[in-house]
């Protein structure tokens, strides 16, 4: 038995959805009150069935506790100043928490997809006789796999029969449940329905945001990746159920590389509708959403508050799936900045108003960025654009746009008592430590602990003064919308934004790291690397000093790539790459470098004025990189206390 209420068939949502059927038609979500197995022998009913596996994406991918599961605990992420047990839990620094089979964030992925494999299971078992084309129920083979790839590099094998045989359609909840192997959830399940839809799907999307053929090709090589990661085993990381490392069909790792390598060139070499963007900074700029490089995603609207599936202008937000709330979590408190409205005697006023625009929204203060991955991870601020085009690192005074006097106000005094405008720098994250603050104890005057340099109207902060209350916030998947006239807009609901699961650019990080597991090919793992590289050092706008910047530094950033590629390289280009997004935790235990790269970090403390970083140490054991079967499975399951206890991962 899979972790179902005995009353809910796996194939049934409470507000199901409808695709339209028209070439590159958004999604018609239609509203249902129930939907039962009957549906499964109709063409609608399956076509209903096919768009909630895209809405199924909602449950994960935008939820911020969905990045403090993937991000916190790494060399990413530690909590922050308001985090609760769930992100202390799985930072696991010794004194604040750990992780158990009762951690919330761990338990995600296994209670949000299982119902959409079985609803897949329902589309591909039942598609054909109800006149459905296979193009459609590739669509379904795309999702199972999906959602198998993400279980199994979460929890190791897990099970594929749901009640009713091996990926067969459940509509009959057990209350017992098998787990297979790593290599069964692989050559069973992952691999034959991604090679079906590769050969099936289209190379256009048949809706917007629709899978493709390319999209499944990037799952494809990604699983491809992890297997042969996986057979190989160099640091012994356990495996569980327990099962040699001994691929069923015969393969060695160096087999499935090539595979990765291949699949992923051919997507590069035949592209369909996707493309790189032009600059870093537009692909994730908010008024370009959904571009050329966005392959999947979990979509909102901003049209209406019911398809988006949570308030669009309120005064409050739900900070819940199907929301996309990730970017709060690494947003900081900058509405205690402080400026003075006189020169002569200091009051304070708050010069950065809480408003809806991408560099700001919604503080909740649950994680920080640690120190190394600023300064190191980010070393280079000039020539590569991805720092200024992932991080707000200067708050710009907004009061102008507060509606209740203080708009009237056209100058305030800041830093070293100098005069700032509208849109002017209050507080400004330096670059480098080349500089030292004139810190003061506590806020102070800035009202979050802030420092000043001479001549300067600014407040600043260096690198190595960034703590778990202070720090850059996010500026990638920030809030953006059209409604927000001349005001602060709507900043408390949830984002109408989309958020990304698959991009473009992955393909080429695949092909690379294949490359250097030892796949061979036309394009080395340097000119794979450099295609992102050469992007990085293209820039068309600073976006921290809110200014146009043509700039092509593509030479500099090619010519500073070493010439030899590692796997430490890869992983620190996918850091500078895909910040904030979620892919950390994942690629961390896919290379085995988890505890390797985590197992300390640097951060000042959680209080104003604070700036003195501290080496904090985690206890990240070779267990761990098998998150804990949730207690609620298990809680579910009528079997006897030994067989859950074999049921669980070992070291929980």
């Amino acid at each position: 038995m899979i972790n179902f209420n005995k009353k809910f068939i796996a194939a049934l949502f409470l507000a199901s959805l409808t695709f339209s059927t028209g070439c590159n038609e958004i999604l018609d979500e239609q509203p249902r009150g129930i939907y039962t197995p009957e549906d499964f022998t109709t063409e609608r009913g399956i076509s209903q069935g096919v768009t909630s596996l895209y809405r199924q994406l909602r449950m994960l991918y935008g939820n911020g506790y969905w990045l403090n599961a993937n991000m916190t605990g790494t060399d990413e992420a530690t909590w922050g100043q308001s985090a609760d047990g769930n992100f202390k839990d799985l930072d696991m620094t010794g004194g604040t928490g750990s992780i158990n089979s009762n951690t919330f964030p761990t338990s995600m992925v296994w209670g949000a997809v299982f119902p959409s494999i079985n609803t897949a299971n329902g589309i591909i078992q039942n598609g054909s006789g109800a006149g459905i084309a296979e193009s459609l129920i590739s669509e379904a083979r795309f999702f199972r796999s999906y959602y198998y790839f993400l279980l199994v590099q979460t929890y190791g094998g897990v099970p594929l029969d749901l009640g009713s045989g091996e990926l067969a359609f459940n509509i009959d909840p057990k209350t017992t449940s098998e787990r297979n192997t790593v290599p069964d959830v692989y050559t069973k399940a992952i691999f034959p329905d991604l090679l079906k839809a590769v050969d099936n799907l289209p190379s256009s999307p048949r809706v917007t945001g629709g899978v493709t053929k390319n999209v499944a090709r990037l799952s494809l090589a990604k699983a491809y990746l992890t297997y042969g990661w996986w057979l190989q085993n160099p640091n012994n990381i356990p495996t569980y159920p327990e099962a040699a490392r001994i691929d069923p069909a015969g393969h060695n790792p160096q087999w499935y590389f090539q595979q990765a390598y291949d699949v992923a060139l051919a997507a590069i070499n035949n592209p369909g509708p996707y493309a790189l963007q032009a600059t870093y900074y537009d692909v994730n700029l908010g008024s370009n959403d959904r571009n050329k490089e966005c392959m999947l995603y979990a979509d909102h609207t901003e049209t209406s508050a019911y398809f988006n599936e949570g308030v669009i202008q309120a005064s409050y937000g739900d900070g819940w799936s199907p929301n996309n709330f990730a970017s709060w979590m690494l947003t900081w408190n900058y509405t205690n900045l402080k400026s003075s409205r006189s020169n002569t005697t200091w009051t304070a006023v708050s010069s950065v108003q809480r408003a809806a625009f991408q560099p700001l929204g919604r503080p909740w203060v649950r994680m920080a960025p640690t120190i190394g991955l600023i300064k190191n991870t980010f070393a280079d601020k000039t020539n590569d654009s991805r720092y200024d085009g992932t991080f707000t690192t200067v708050y710009r005074g907004n009061w102008n746009k507060e509606g209740t006097g203080l708009n009237t106000v056209g100058t305030l005094y800041n830093a070293n008592n100098l005069p700032i405008q509208p849109n002017d720098p209050v507080l400004t994250f330096l670059d480098d430590d080349s500089q030292l603050p004139n810190y003061t104890s506590g806020a102070g005057q800035s009202g979050v602990g802030a420092g000043t340099l001479q001549g300067r109207s600014d407040w600043v902060i260096s690198p190595n003064g960034i703590s778990r209350i202070v720090y850059p916030g996010i500026w990638k998947t920030g809030p953006y919308r059209t409604d927000n006239g001349n005001g602060l807009g709507y900043p408390n609901p949830s984002h109408t934004r989309p958020f990304y699961a698959a991009k473009f650019s992955e393909l080429y990080f695949v092909a690379a790291e294949a490359a250097v597991k030892g796949a061979t090919g036309t394009v080395s793992a340097r000119d794979l690397i450099n295609v992102i590289r050469a992007r990085a050092g293209k820039w068309r706008w600073n976006n921290n000093g809110n200014v146009e910047k043509i700039q092509d530094n593509s030479a500099a950033m090619v010519a500073a790539t070493p010439s030899i590629i590692t796997i430490d390289y890869i992983l620190a280009e996918r850091s500078r790459e895909y910040f904030g997004e979620g892919y950390r935790w994942y690629d961390l235990v896919r290379t085995q470098k988890w505890g390797e790269y985590s197992a300390s970090y640097q951060i000042a403390g959680a209080n104003y004025g604070d700036h003195t970083p501290q080496t904090v140490t985690r206890n990240i054991q070779a267990y761990h990189y098998l998150r804990p079967i949730p207690q609620g499975q298990l809680d579910n399951m009528e079997v006897s206390a030994e067989i859950k206890a074999k049921y669980q991962n070992p070291g929980y």
